[in-house]
């Protein structure tokens, strides 16, 4: 682990082609290293994303978010560009996975890079995590308490459907972070999620904390929880230890 780093805000190509904004974070070392997608939550391209790819950069792995709005609202802040994209119905599926393919081939474009990537994503970045491990050749993923993995989206989410159909498709190792207390995803979501991956042979390793709910990793906000936020945190690092070292 070091804490030696640089950091840029780049431009990658994402979805059909587009060039959109993405920021970036590389330990100093050379060595061969995995990489990691940073899928950001529905709040947006923000300051509390940004630590966490600064984070994934001194544990050492090369990180970078894509700014999943740019196209809504290119240089807005991140409340106003979150509210122009919801107003638009959210992100779309199709361009969420096609943008997260072009984070993962700049990566693995990257002369440091040994060829492994995985994603993670907060919130609705959870659920568009284990999306994406399920369309795209990675090699783990994290699901950080996402909504509508399982489940039925109520009128007027921008989530417009749930994962169910997509989750036999599932192509890389899941590691799965919830809290009891959460509504979306509820245990029984949870148990839902896990019951369907079982049953199709899934690799899923779960966790879910006690007197915890949703967003218990975001240190600026009541709803974070020092414990389970550090015992996810070891959980994370071991996982990509195993999948994407080397």
């Amino acid at each position: 682990m070091s804490d030696s780093m640089t950091t840029s805000t780049i431009k990658i190509t994402g979805d059909g082609g587009d060039e959109i904004e993405a920021y970036l974070a590389r330990p100093a070392e050379t060595d061969r290293r995995g990489g990691v997608v940073v899928i950001h939550h529905m709040p947006g391209y923000d300051r509390a994303t940004k630590e966490i790819v600064r984070r994934f950069a001194e544990l050492g792995y090369d990180a970078i978010c894509p700014n999943l709005y740019w196209r809504e609202a290119p240089g807005a802040a991140p409340d106003d560009a979150a509210a122009t994209a919801r107003a638009q119905g959210g992100v779309p599926d199709d361009r969420l996975v096609g943008d997260v393919a072009g984070a993962a081939a700049y990566l693995r474009g990257l002369d440091t890079a040994n060829g492994r990537v995985g994603v993670i994503g907060y919130c609705s970045g959870g659920r568009q995590s284990v999306l994406a491990a399920c369309r795209l050749d990675l090699d783990a993923a994290v699901d950080c308490y996402g909504a509508f993995v399982t489940g039925t989206p109520p009128e007027g989410m921008p989530m417009r459907r749930n994962l169910v159909e997509e989750l036999p498709n599932l192509r890389t190792p899941l590691l799965g972070l919830f809290g009891a207390d959460d509504k979306y995803p509820g245990p029984e979501q949870v148990a839902e999620l896990r019951d369907i991956l079982a049953a199709h042979g899934k690799d899923f390793e779960e966790h879910t904390y006690d007197e915890a709910g949703h967003a218990f990793f975001a240190v600026d906000r009541p709803a974070y929880r020092v414990a389970a936020a550090n015992d996810g945190w070891e959980r994370i690092a071991a996982f990509y230890g195993k999948h994407l070292a080397g």
